[in-house]
C-alpha cells in the first residue's frame, strides 16, 4: 500500500462524492492513474463506488483511526497509554504483527490497530473478517516480569474488562461466552484471541487480539455467521442511540485491557472470577462441548480458578481448558 492509496481514502472518508479531476489534483495523479489506485483500494476490501462522471465515494463515512487522538481519549479517561500506540494502514494481523516482534520489556506494552485486515484469525484457526471501517481490530503486546499464576484464565480476565467497558456505553445485555466470546442476546459481538510466549528467565508476554463488529455490511454479517456456532451482531445494531467514534471506542478498550493486563499481573484471576460469573451466558444452561472428534453434552456450571469451563455431565463435574475444545448451545 503506497502513500498515495492512504492519502486517497483519508480524501473519500467523509463519505461525500469527489470528482476525480479532484481526486487527481490533490493526490498529484494523472487522470489515467487515479483508475488504478481506486482498483487496488477495492482489491483491498475497500467499496470504493463510481459515481456519474468520473467522481468517487465511499458508501458511508468513515471515522479513520487516528493514534493521536486515541492516546488523548485514553489520556481523558484517567488511563494513559503507552507511547508506543501504532495504527496501521493495512496488516495481515495485528497479533502476528507483535507476536513476530521483539517482546516488549515489562511495564512497556505495546499497542497496534490497523485499519485494514486481511489474514486476523479467530480461535482454532478461523477467520476474523473486517471489511474497511466496519469494525475495530487492535492488538496489545504486554510482558509479565515473571509468570503470574492462573495465567490460563487471562483471557477471561480481558473478556471481562471490554464486557464491562461496553455496559459502560448501555450494553446492559452484553455477555460472555466462554472462553472468548463476546455477545449480545446470544448473537457474537466480537472476540478475543490470546497468544503467549515464555522465557527462560520466567518472563511471559501475551499479545491479546481484539475483533470488534461496529458497523457490518450485510454480506459480511452473512459471510461471518455462516457454518459459525452463533449468529453475529454488531455495536450499531446493539446499541439504542448511535455507538461513539471509532476513535473514542479504541480508547475506550485499549484503557480496559491494559488495566485488566495490570491487575491481573497484581492479582491473578481471583478479582476476575465473579465478574465472570456475573457475565456468563451459558450458565445453567445444555451445552456441548466438542475437540473436533468427539462431543460432550452437560449442563454448564462456570469456570474454575484457572478459567476451565466446569460441565456437570451424568451428576460427574468436568472440567475443560481453553484452546483444545469448541463450544455451542445444546440443539436438544
Amino acid at each position: 500500500m503506497t502513500a498515495a492509496h492512504e492519502a486517497l481514502l483519508a480524501l473519500l472518508a467523509d463519505g461525500a462524492l469527489h470528482p476525480g479531476a479532484e481526486l487527481a489534483s490533490r493526490l498529484q495523479l494523472g487522470r489515467d492513474e487515479l483508475p488504478g489506485v481506486v482498483h487496488e483500494l477495492r482489491e483491498r476490501g475497500v467499496a470504493v463506488a463510481d459515481a456519474p462522471g468520473g467522481g468517487y465515494r465511499l458508501p458511508e463515512a468513515v471515522e479513520l483511526l487516528d493514534a493521536g487522538r486515541i492516546a488523548e481519549d485514553a489520556r481523558r479517561r484517567g488511563t494513559p497509554l503507552p507511547q508506543t500506540v501504532e495504527v496501521l494502514f493495512e496488516t495481515g494481523s495485528t497479533n502476528t504483527w507483535l507476536a513476530d516482534a521483539r517482546p516488549p520489556p515489562p511495564g512497556q506494552p505495546r499497542i497496534v490497530f490497523a485499519e485494514l485486515q486481511h489474514a486476523g484469525r479467530g480461535r482454532r484457526g478461523r477467520s476474523w473478517l473486517a471489511p474497511f471501517g466496519s469494525g475495530l481490530t487492535f492488538s496489545v503486546a504486554w510482558t509479565f516480569p515473571g509468570t503470574p499464576p492462573g495465567l490460563a484464565a487471562l483471557g477471561l480476565a480481558l473478556g471481562v474488562a471490554v464486557a464491562e467497558a461496553l455496559r459502560g456505553l448501555g450494553l446492559d445485555e452484553v455477555r460472555l461466552k466462554w472462553p472468548n466470546d463476546v455477545v449480545w442476546r446470544g448473537r457474537k459481538l466480537g472476540g478475543l484471541l490470546l497468544q503467549l510466549r515464555t522465557e527462560a528467565d520466567g518472563a511471559a508476554t501475551v499479545v491479546a487480539g481484539l475483533g470488534l463488529n461496529l458497523s457490518l455490511p450485510p454480506a459480511t454479517r452473512a459471510a461471518l455467521g455462516a457454518g459459525g456456532a452463533l449468529p453475529v451482531t454488531d455495536l450499531r445494531e446493539a446499541l439504542a442511540a448511535a455507538p461513539p467514534g471509532r476513535n473514542e471506542i479504541a480508547a475506550m478498550l485499549a484503557s480496559a485491557m491494559l488495566e485488566a493486563l495490570a491487575g491481573f499481573e497484581r492479582s491473578g484471576f481471583a478479582p476476575f472470577a465473579g465478574r465472570w460469573t456475573a457475565l456468563d451466558a451459558l450458565a445453567g444452561g445444555r451445552v456441548v462441548v466438542s475437540d473436533g472428534s468427539s462431543e460432550v453434552e452437560g449442563e454448564a456450571r462456570g469456570v474454575d480458578a484457572e478459567g476451565a469451563l466446569q460441565l456437570l455431565v451424568d451428576g460427574e463435574l468436568r472440567r475443560f481448558l481453553s484452546g483444545d475444545v469448541s463450544l455451542r448451545p445444546s440443539r436438544s
